[in-house]
C-alpha cells in the first residue's frame, strides 16, 4: 500500500522565483496566470508558466495556477480559454474560488479550492469534495480539533493548510472593506489592505480605549512547531503564503520548511514526500531574516491574546544592539553580539518615544572594534534632513534592530541550493552473438530506470585494482544532470580497460534515457468526479457572503438545492450597513475587555459586556459587533457613495439576485 504523501507548497511571484522554490525543496508551487488570480500584481504569461512546469516536472513537483477571483458573466469565456491554455502548458491544477468554473467548459484539470472559499466546517468541506474539488485549503482560523473533524468527513480530497506568512485578519473571502472604501475588491485580487491602517478604538460612551493602533493587523503565521500535530490531524499539503514575496524570502522560507519536513519524514517513515530528490543548501535558513511582523501559530492550539501586530504592520527586524553615542553626522552602535557585522546599505530601526517605528538606511559603516560600529546614516530620502538630529528620538542607549542585512541579501542573491535525485549505478558487461560491450543503468529513488549500451571489445586492464577504483570514480560523475550516485554496483569481473570517452557517453546516454523515462512516468493529476445526482449544499440560502457574481455561479448553487441566492457584495445590492469583515480575531479579547476573560475574576465578573466598539480612521468610522457564541467579530460599515458612483458609471452588467 503506498505511503501517504506530504506536500510542501511554495508561492511564486514569477517563474524564476518558482524555479528557485523547486530547487530549494518545494514539492509544488502555486503561481498566478495571465489574469484572474487573487494577486493582481503577480501575473505571468503562459510561456513563463510552461517554463516553470518543465523545470518542476523534472523532479515530479507540481505547478498549481491561481484562477481564484470571482468573475463576471462577461469574463467566463476568457476564464475557460485561459484554463485550456494552462492545461496545454502542462499545469497540474487550478486553484479556484468561483463556483462558475465547475459549470462552464473546462479542461480535465484538477481543481483545488482557494482559501477564498472559506472552509471552516466538515459540512462545507464534504460538499466541495462531492462537487468535484480534489484539494482544499482550510481556513487559517481552525484549531487541531476542528481540522480533525473535517478530516473525518473528507476522505477523497486532500486537506491543505497555511503554515507560514502573512495572515488576513478576516475569514478569507469574507472581507469587503477594501471594496467598500476604495472600490478595490479583495475577491478580485486588488485588496487595499485597510486592515493594516491605524485606528482609534472607542466604546459606546465615546471613551478612547486605544489610540492610533493597528488593531486589525495580525502577526505573521508560523507553524514551525506544529507540523507533526497538523500531519496527525489530517493535513497533507502545507502551504507557504507569499505570491508577492521576493526571491530571497521564498528561498529562505522554503529551505526552512524543507529541512523541518525532511526531519519529520525521517522520524515518520509511514509518510513520504510527494516529489523526488533532495536539496543541498549553501546557507542556513533563517526565516526571521525576511519581512515579518513577529510570529504566531494563530488558533491552531486555541485562542491566544498575543496575535496582533498592533504597534506597526512593518518589519522591525532582529535585535542588533543599542546606540552608544550620537554625533551630528554619525552615531555609534554597540552590538549585542560582538561578532555581528554591520554593512553599508543595512537598514536600522528603533521605536520612538510615542511607540512608532522609525528607521534609517546605513550609508557607510566603520568598525571601531569590540562590537562597536560607527554609522553614517543615509539621509537622502528624508526631505530637509541634515544630520542625526533629524532622526526622531535616536538617542544614547536606544535599542536598535536591523530589518535589512545586506550580507544576508548578497548571500541569497547567489545560487544557494542544488536539487538532486538519488540513483543507483549498475555497470555490467554483455556478450551476444559474437558481439560484446558494456551496459550502464541508472535506477532512481522512485524506481525509474535509464539504460545505455556500447559495443566494445572487453579488454582486461593492466592494473586491475586501479582500474576498478577508476571505474567506480568515473561512474559517480553525474554533474550537469539532475542525478547523484547513491550506490555503484560493479560485476565481479570489473577490471576492464574502459576509456573515459566511453564512460562519458554511457553516463550521458543513461541519464538522458532516465530523464525520458521519468517524464513519461509522470501522470496527470486526475480530475475528481463529482457525485451525481448533485449533493445538497449545506444551506438553502446563500447571502452576499457566498460571492456569487455571475449567472453560472448562481446556477451551480441552484443545481445543489439552494433556494435563495443573493448576489456578491461587488454587485452593489447591499447598499446599507453590513458586515464588511467577519473575523475570529477579537479586538475586545486582545485589549482584555472580553466577558469570558472576566469570568471568575473577583470584582470584575459580570461587569464587562460585549457591547459594540467603534473604529475611527480619519473621517471613516466602522462599528465592531461581537458574536460571542461562535467567538467572532463583525466589522460593520457601508459602501462609500463615491465607490458606488464609480461602478454605476461603468457599462458592466453584474449578476443580480431575483426579487
Amino acid at each position: 500500500m503506498p505511503r501517504p504523501h506530504l506536500e510542501l507548497l511554495s508561492p511564486a511571484r514569477d517563474a524564476d522565483i518558482g524555479i528557485e522554490a523547486i530547487n530549494h525543496g518545494a514539492d509544488a508551487v502555486y503561481i498566478g496566470g495571465p489574469d484572474m488570480g487573487a494577486r493582481d500584481k503577480a501575473t505571468n504569461s503562459i510561456a513563463d508558466i510552461e517554463r516553470l512546469v518543465r523545470h518542476a516536472h523534472r523532479f515530479h513537483s507540481r505547478i498549481f495556477v491561481t484562477q481564484n477571483t470571482i468573475l463576471r458573466d462577461d469574463e467566463l469565456e476568457a476564464a475557460s480559454r485561459m484554463a485550456w491554455q494552462l492545461y496545454e502548458a502542462g499545469v497540474d491544477a487550478l486553484i479556484i474560488q468561483d463556483m462558475a468554473l465547475l459549470e462552464i467548459d473546462m479542461p480535465p484539470i484538477q481543481l483545488h479550492a482557494s482559501t477564498q472559499t472559506d472552509i471552516r466546517t466538515p459540512e462545507k468541506a464534504r460538499f466541495l469534495q462531492d462537487a468535484g474539488i480534489s484539494q482544499m485549503v482550510l481556513a487559517r482560523e481552525l484549531d487541531l480539533h476542528q481540522i480533525r473533524a473535517i478530516e473525518a468527513q473528507v476522505k477523497q480530497a486532500t486537506l491543505e493548510f497555511f503554515i507560514h506568512g502573512a495572515l488576513c485578519v478576516a475569514y478569507s473571502g469574507q472581507c469587503f472593506i477594501s471594496h467598500a472604501h476604495t472600490g478595490r475588491s479583495a475577491n478580485r485580487g486588488n485588496c487595499s489592505q485597510e486592515c493594516r491602517l491605524p485606528y482609534t478604538v472607542k466604546d459606546t460612551s465615546g471613551r478612547i480605549i486605544a489610540h492610533d493602533k493597528h488593531v486589525l493587523s495580525l502577526k505573521d503565521n508560523d507553524q514551525s512547531a506544529n507540523l507533526e500535530a497538523l500531519v496527525d490531524a489530517g493535513i497533507r499539503c502545507f502551504k507557504i503564503e507569499g505570491r508577492y514575496k521576493d526571491m530571497a524570502t521564498v528561498k529562505n522560507v522554503t529551505a526552512h520548511y524543507r529541512q523541518l519536513f525532511d526531519q519529520l519524514l525521517e522520524r515518520r517513515p509511514e509518510f513520504a514526500r510527494s516529489s523526488s530528490g533532495h536539496s543541498i543548501f549553501t546557507f542556513a535558513p533563517q526565516p526571521e531574516q525576511g519581512f515579518n511582523r513577529g510570529g504566531t501559530d494563530y488558533f491552531v492550539n486555541g485562542r491566544k491574546e498575543d496575535i496582533g501586530a498592533f504597534d506597526t504592520p512593518k518589519h522591525a527586524g532582529l535585535a542588533l544592539g543599542h546606540v552608544a553615542a550620537v554625533a551630528p553626522a554619525h552615531f555609534d552602535v554597540e552590538t549585542d553580539d560582538p561578532a555581528a557585522v554591520l554593512n553599508n546599505g543595512d537598514s536600522l530601526t528603533w521605536w520612538d518615544l510615542q511607540g512608532e517605528l522609525q528607521g534609517v538606511q546605513v550609508n557607510t559603516t566603520q568598525s571601531l572594534g569590540k562590537g562597536r560600529w560607527r554609522v553614517e546614516p543615509n539621509l537622502e530620502k528624508r526631505a530637509g534632513a541634515t544630520g542625526t538630529k533629524d532622526l526622531k528620538d535616536l538617542r544614547l542607549g536606544m535599542p536598535l534592530h536591523r530589518n535589512r542585512d545586506m550580507a544576508w541579501e548578497r548571500l541569497l542573491a547567489k545560487p544557494s541550493a542544488d536539487r538532486k535525485i538519488d540513483v543507483d549505478v549498475l555497470f555490467s558487461t554483455w556478450r551476444d552473438a559474437g558481439a560484446e560491450g558494456f551496459d550502464l543503468s541508472l535506477i532512481d529513488e522512485d524506481g525509474f530506470a535509464g539504460t545505455a549500451r556500447v559495443e566494445r571489445a572487453l579488454e582486461p586492464a593492466r592494473d586491475a585494482e586501479r582500474a576498478v577504483q577508476t571505474l567506480r570514480e568515473q561512474l559517480t560523475r553525474l554533474g550537469g544532470t539532475d542525478f547523484v550516485a547513491r550506490d555503484v554496483q560493479l560485476p565481479p569481473d570489473a577490471a576492464w580497460f574502459v576509456p573515459a570517452s566511453v564512460l562519458n557517453g554511457l553516463r550521458r546516454d543513461a541519464a538522458t534515457a532516465l530523464e525520458a523515462t521519468r517524464a513519461s512516468g509522470l501522470e496527470r493529476l486526475p480530475r475528481a468526479a463529482r457525485v451525481e445526482p448533485p449533493v445538497a449544499y449545506p444551506e438553502d440560502t446563500v447571502t452576499y457572503l457566498a460571492n456569487v457574481h455571475n449567472s453560472q455561479a448562481a446556477a451551480f448553487y441552484a443545481r445543489h438545492g439552494v433556494k435563495v441566492i443573493e448576489s456578491a457584495y461587488e454587485s452593489h445590492e447591499e447598499l446599507g450597513e453590513v458586515s464588511l469583515m467577519i473575523t475570529k480575531h477579537c479586538v475586545r479579547f486582545s485589549l482584555s475587555l472580553c466577558p469570558k476573560q472576566a469570568k471568575g475574576v473577583v470584582g470584575v465578573q459580570g461587569t464587562v459586556r460585549a457591547q459594540p466598539l467603534t473604529l475611527q480612521h480619519g473621517d471613516e468610522t466602522l462599528t465592531l459587533r461581537f458574536d460571542c457564541k461562535p467567538c467572532e467579530m463583525h466589522v460593520v460599515g457601508a459602501m462609500r457613495p463615491g465607490v458606488l458612483r464609480q461602478f454605476r458609471e461603468q457599462p458592466i452588467t453584474f449578476y443580480k439576485a431575483r426579487p
